[in-house]
């Protein structure tokens, strides 16, 4: 689901029909960011970080304080111990609604946006466009989850007064799930342990782990996301996501692509010093191209 919704960002962002922006993600919690704000808040992101590594470098990112729980210390090497009292907890916040689909980020994003008019002034547009918007989104997945409670119920032979027992069973699994991707896409992908180990070409030395976690996230298509995130956020736009590139043309032919972009460089030279990221891109298409 969230692959999907990531595809649809970056591909067809608006819906042919109306109702099609209410079926995103509705079980992701008991309030969410309505389909325009996600694809909103998702755009603040890529516009305020470009270095995969460096969040926030052009204003304020949404998703800042997951980055900073990983990476607020320095290299893991030298501080690997500090991290273990951060890292822990980024599983626990995004069980309890901090991302992109959450009850927690939304709150967030709303403390946010939309920008305040002229004078400090209430937005123009804040009670005629935005409250409307959010309330009919939420309207419905509170309707969603009123349906559940009531499955519940009678059908479980149980009364009406005990239907939270089976909703929040469902809503447990489901914050699992939505958990367990995000973690994928916002956390794993910018760690630097992760981008460290891609710099030595674990597609060669590591293939089982390749296949065993492409299988896990749904194919190689998708897998791709998290090899070469550093590609779709330097060029969100012009290449888009590489999980939906990989279902049209097929995941190696992307992944190829992908590789010599990043042997090209993602920028040009400037004259300033490389950043964490461009040195592990380098060390990595070197050992990619010596592992053809």
């Amino acid at each position: 689901n969230i692959y999907i919704d990531h595809d649809m960002m970056h591909g067809a962002t608006f819906p042919v029909y109306e109702w099609q922006r209410f079926l995103t993600h509705p079980f992701a919690d008991f309030f969410s960011l309505p389909w325009e704000e996600f694809v909103l808040e998702h755009n603040r992101h890529h516009a305020s970080t470009v270095d995969l590594l460096i969040q926030g470098e052009f204003g304020w990112d949404p998703e800042e304080f997951h980055y900073a729980l990983q990476q607020w210390a320095g290299p893991w090497s030298s501080n690997w111990y500090k991290y273990l009292l951060t890292v822990p907890f980024i599983p626990v916040i995004h069980f309890f609604g901090l991302n992109d689909t959450g009850s927690l980020f939304a709150l967030e994003w709303w403390m946010h946006f939309p920008d305040e008019g002229a004078g400090g002034k209430c937005n123009k547009e804040f009670w005629s466009k935005w409250i409307p918007r959010r309330v009919k989104h939420n309207a419905f997945v509170l309707s969603l989850w009123a349906c559940v409670w009531l499955l519940g119920t009678y059908p479980l032979g149980r009364p009406l007064s005990e239907g939270w027992r089976f909703m929040f069973t469902v809503s447990v699994f489901a914050r699992t799930g939505y958990s367990a991707a995000w973690m994928f896409i916002t956390n794993f992908t910018r760690s630097l342990p992760w981008n460290e180990f891609l710099a030595q070409d674990p597609g060669r030395t590591w293939p089982v782990l390749h296949n065993v976690m492409a299988m896990v996230l749904g194919g190689k298509h998708r897998w791709n996301e998290m090899l070469f995130h550093d590609v779709h956020h330097a060029f969100p736009n012009a290449v888009g996501t590489l999980s939906q590139r990989g279902r049209f043309h097929g995941w190696e032919k992307v992944h190829d692509a992908a590789a010599e972009v990043l042997h090209r460089g993602l920028w040009k030279p400037n004259g300033d010093e490389e950043t964490q990221m461009q040195k592990t891109q380098k060390k990595r298409s070197l050992m990619m191209k010596q592992g053809k």
